[in-house]
C-alpha cells in the first residue's frame, strides 16, 4: 500500500467520434429510477439544455448482477444506445459503489464494523469493508463483466471508478481491517522497534513485542481516555491507502480490458471535508474529478473559490472534472438552503476558472423517493418550466460560448502566493488530546485564503508535496506535522529571497506525531527567528478564563495563541498582545517579521480569523517586501485569470460582496454576463454576478 511517485500520465475524457472538444456538460443520470418510457423526455430536454455527458450505472449493481452471477445488460444497453444517438456520451461506472442485498446476505462478512465492533448493517450505502477479500473477489468480477460488455461501445468515452470512495466507509475496526493495517505497519516499519518509535509506546505501557499484537485504534472508552495519537495517524494513512488500493484493484481490472478508456473516481475536496489524502490518490487516476456542494451563507463564494483552487493543485494545473454540485439544495444537512438567483451559473463559472473543463452535477433528474429525494437536480421535479431548469439551460450556453472561444486550450494561471495545505496536519490535529478542540489544520488556509482575496489576490492552494517554493510567497498555515525535508524546502525557499507567512500550531511535530524538544516552531526556529515555550488556550468553557487576547493593531486573537518566550535580535515585532498583566501575555510578540538571507518570514502568534488577517496583511507584507493594492475595495471582486500558451487571457470576475459593485473593466471582447453590466471602462456586477473577457 506505499504510496506512488510517479503519476500516470494525464488522458482525458475525448468527444464521441465527428464531435468538437467542448466543455464536458452534464450530470450523474440514473435512468433505472424511473420508468423507461421517461428516458426519451430525458434525452430530449438533455439536447435543450446543451447536456454533452451523462454519468451512468453509478448505484446499479442490483440492477445489473440481480443475483450471483446472472449479469442483465440488456436495460443498460438500451439507455446508452439512445444517449450515442443522441450525441450524449456516457462515463460509465464501475457500479461498486454499494453491493445488492443478495450478496450481503449471502456474506455478511463483507460488511465493516464500528470502532465497537458493531456491525454496519445494509440500508444506506458503502456498507463494504475496503480489506474484505470476499468483496473484492465480487467487486473485480463485475468490473470485468462490466469492461468486457461494453470494451467496444463507442459511446464511453471514460471509466467512473466506484464512487466517493470513503464517504462512508473511511473507518473500518473489522478483524479484516486489523490484519491488512499490521501488515500496512509492517510495509512501511520493517520492525516493530520502529512501530514502538514512531508511536512512543513506552507511554502507558503500550510496547508491542511484535507486529500481531497491532490493533485499529478501536474503541478505549469514554471522555478522558484517548488513544494512541501515533497510532491513530498512522491508522487514519492506513484507511486512505487500503480504499487506495482497493481502487486501483477495479481501475487495473478495467484497463486490462479497455486500455484506451480513461479512468477516474470522484474526490471530495472541499475546505472541510478532506477525507483521503487526495493528492497522493491523483497518483493513480487519469484525470482528477472532483464532488463539491456550496457552503451556505457567508462563506459560499470563498469556500468554492479556495476548494477549486486546491483541487487545480491536486490536479497541477491539469484538466480537471467536476464530476458534482447541486443546482440548489442539498438534503444532507440540518438545514438544507436553495441557491440564489444568479449562484447556479456563478459557481460553475467559477469552477471552470478555477481550471475545471468539465461541469457536472448530482444528479440529471429529481428523485421522487430514496434517501436524496430532496437534493436538487438539473432537471427538478417541478420540470421543465422551472428557474432552474432555465438556468441549467442558460448555463449550457454559456459554457458553448466559451468552448468556442478557445478556453480549454488556457489553464488556470499561476498566482504569486501559494497557500500550503497538509491532510495529513489535519488528521493530526483532531485528535482529541491537544491544547484545545477548538483548532483545525483545515481553517487557517481558508482564512488566508480569504484574507488575501479581502485585499485584491487570488492566491493558489497546493498540498504540501507540490511545488509551493516556485511561488513569490507561501502561508505554511497551521502546518502541524513538519518534516525535515519540509524544513529544508522552507529553509531554501526563503534563503533564496521568498516570503514566508507561518501561523500558530506549525511545525510542533514530526511525521510520527512526536513533538518538537527546544521550542516551537520545531526545525524551522532560525528561519522564524521566534521560539514557542507553550500555548495560550482561549476560550469560555470555564468561567473567567481568558476567552481572547486583543492585538496592538487592533485586531483580535480567538482560539489559540502562542506564549512567545524568546526573539531573534534581528526579529522585528510588529503588532503585541494586549491583556491583563496577570495573564502572562500582556506585550508579548504576536506578529513578527525575521529577515534570513535574501528573504523573510512573517509569523503570526495566534488565529486572528478571515477578518483580522486581512486587517493585519498591508503592514506585513509592507515589512516583507511583498505588494499588495492599496485600493480598499480591491477584494470587492474576485478576479481569476485563465491563459493559453500563445498568450491569449480569459479573465472573470465574481462578486464576493452582498452588493452591487463597480469594478475596472478587463481588456477585451466580453463572453459571459450574469447579474452584471458592460461599459466602456467600467463593469458593474450584482450579487452574485460574474462576467467574462477574452483577450
Amino acid at each position: 500500500m506505499s504510496a506512488s511517485t510517479q503519476r500516470r500520465v494525464h488522458r482525458w475524457p475525448q468527444p464521441l467520434p465527428g464531435n468538437d472538444r467542448k466543455i464536458w456538460f452534464g450530470a450523474d443520470y440514473n435512468p433505472d429510477q424511473w420508468p423507461e418510457d421517461v428516458q426519451d423526455e430525458d434525452i430530449r430536454l438533455m439536447k435543450q439544455a446543451g447536456v454533452n455527458i451523462v454519468s451512468l450505472a453509478i448505484f446499479s449493481w442490483a440492477n445489473i448482477e440481480t443475483s450471483d452471477g446472472n449479469f442483465e445488460f440488456d436495460w443498460l444497453d438500451r439507455v446508452i444506445d439512445k444517449l450515442y444517438k443522441a450525441g450524449i456520451a456516457v462515463d460509465l461506472a464501475s457500479a461498486t459503489a454499494s453491493p445488492p442485498m443478495w450478496l450481503t446476505s449471502a456474506h455478511p462478512e463483507v460488511l465493516r464494523r464500528d470502532e465497537q465492533g458493531h456491525v454496519i448493517w445494509p440500508g444506506a450505502r458503502q456498507h463494504w469493508r475496503p480489506t474484505s477479500p470476499t468483496f473484492r473477489t465480487y467487486a473485480l468480477r463485475l468490473c470485468r463483466e462490466m469492461a468486457e460488455h461494453y470494451k467496444d461501445n463507442p459511446a464511453i468515452v471514460s471509466w467512473h471508478v466506484g464512487n466517493e470512495y470513503g464517504c462512508h466507509n473511511y473507518f473500518d475496526y473489522s478483524d479484516d481491517a486489523a490484519q491488512a493495517f499490521r501488515e500496512w505497519c509492517r510495509d512501511r516499519y520493517g520492525t516493530i522497534d520502529k512501530v514502538n518509535a514512531a508511536w512512543g509506546t513506552n507511554f502507558w505501557s503500550q510496547r508491542l513485542n511484535s507486529f500481531e499484537e497491532i490493533l485499529p485504534p478501536r474503541y478505549v472508552g469514554g471522555e478522558g481516555n484517548f488513544t494512541n495519537p501515533g497510532r491513530l495517524l498512522d491508522f487514519k494513512h492506513f484507511c486512505s491507502d487500503a480504499l487506495k488500493e482497493f481502487f486501483c484493484a477495479e481501475r487495473d481490472v478495467l484497463s486490462e480490458v479497455t486500455p484506451n478508456i480513461p479512468l477516474t473516481t470522484n474526490f471530495m475536496v472541499s475546505a472541510s471535508q478532506n477525507t483521503l489524502d487526495y493528492d497522493d490518490w491523483a497518483h493513480e487516476v487519469d484525470f482528477v474529478s472532483n464532488d463539491h456542494y456550496f457552503t451556505p451563507g457567508s462563506w459560499h463564494i470563498d469556500e468554492l473559490a479556495y476548494s477549486a483552487s486546491l483541487v487545480d493543485g491536486i490536479s497541477r494545473k491539469k484538466p480537471w472534472f467536476l464530476m458534482e454540485q447541486s443546482t440548489s439544495a442539498v438534503n444532507w444537512r440540518e438545514i438544507n438552503p436553495r441557491k440564489e438567483p444568479g449562484e447556479l451559473i456563478r459557481d460553475s463559472m467559477l469552477h471552470l476558472a478555477m481550471g475545471a473543463d468539465a461541469i457536472c452535477y448530482f444528479q440529471w433528474r429529481q428523485s421522487r423517493s430514496g434517501a436524496e429525494k430532496f437534493h436538487s437536480a438539473m432537471l427538478p421535479l417541478a420540470g421543465e418550466h422551472s428557474q432552474i431548469y432555465r438556468d441549467v439551460c442558460a448555463l449550457g450556453a454559456d459554457l458553448d460560448t466559451l468552448s468556442d472561444a478557445g478556453i480549454l486550450r488556457s489553464k488556470l494561471s499561476k498566482a504569486r502566493v501559494a497557500i500550503v495545505q497538509d491532510i495529513q496536519s489535519e488528521w493530526a490535529t483532531e485528535h482529541t488530546a491537544t491544547p484545545t478542540q477548538h483548532i483545525r489544520e483545515w481553517t487557517e488556509p481558508l482564512d488566508w485564503f480569504a484574507a488575501f482575496a479581502n485585499r485584491g489576490v487570488t492566491a493558489d492552494v497546493t498540498p504540501i508535496h507540490a511545488q509551493w517554493d516556485t511561488y513569490d510567497a507561501v502561508v505554511i498555515p497551521c502546518v502541524y506535522l513538519f518534516s525535515e525535508e519540509m524544513a529544508e524546502r522552507l529553509r531554501t525557499f526563503v534563503r533564496n529571497g521568498g516570503k514566508a507567512f507561518v501561523t500558530y500550531y506549525s511545525a510542533l511535530a514530526d511525521e510520527h506525531d512526536r513533538l518538537y524538544t527546544e521550542g516551537w516552531p520545531g526545525l524551522i526556529g532560525d528561519v522564524v527567528g521566534v521560539r514557542i515555550e507553550e500555548h495560550c488556550p482561549l476560550g469560555t468553557l470555564f468561567p473567567g478564563m481568558l476567552d481572547h487576547l486583543d492585538v496592538s493593531n487592533g485586531t483580535v486573537v480567538h482560539d489559540l495563541a502562542d506564549v512567545i518566550d524568546a526573539i531573534a535580535d534581528d526579529t522585528t515585532v510588529l503588532a503585541t498582545f494586549e491583556a491583563d498583566p496577570a495573564t502572562g501575555m500582556d506585550g508579548r510578540a504576536a506578529i513578527t517579521v525575521h529577515p534570513y538571507h535574501e528573504g523573510g518570514v512573517a509569523y503570526i502568534a495566534g488565529k486572528l480569523g478571515r477578518d483580522g488577517i486581512s486587517q493585519s496583511l498591508p503592514e506585513i507584507c509592507a515589512a516583507l517586501g511583498f505588494e499588495l493594492d492599496a485600493d480598499p475595495r480591491a477584494g470587492d471582486v474576485l478576479r481569476v485569470v485563465r491563459e493559453q500558451e500563445d498568450g491569449a487571457i480569459f479573465e472573470f470576475l465574481f462578486n464576493r460582496t452582498r452588493n452591487t459593485v463597480t469594478a475596472d473593466r478587463p481588456a477585451g471582447d466580453m463572453l459571459i454576463c450574469s447579474l452584471a453590466t458592460d461599459s466602456t471602462d467600467k463593469v458593474t456586477l450584482e450579487p452574485n454576478g460574474v462576467l467574462a473577457f477574452r483577450r
